[in-house]
């Protein structure tokens, strides 16, 4: 099972206005990990359990993409659609 997404989530993590984007379940929990603004929240807690879980084959990438997304709102990292 690939755990690249269908679509990458491009994203201002480093600065407001300055975007990456992340195409893959181990850029993701590097940047949950390593580069998230905030340490606590329960968006952020799932998406690092869901990414697990996908790594686990127990669940599809896509929901893993969408708990990310979910964290980056919750942590107030623009997005760009």
């Amino acid at each position: 099972m690939s755990n690249d997404w269908n679509k990458g989530v491009t994203l201002a993590l480093e600065a407001p206005g300055k975007f990456t984007t992340i195409k893959t379940l181990q850029e993701a929990s590097w940047a949950l990990i390593e580069d998230w603004p905030v340490e606590d929240g329960e968006a952020l807690d799932k998406a690092l359990l869901v990414i697990e879980a996908v790594m686990k084959g127990k669940k599809k990438p896509e929901e893993a993409r969408l708990a990310f997304i979910a964290a980056a709102h919750e942590a107030g990292i623009e997005i760009k659609e």
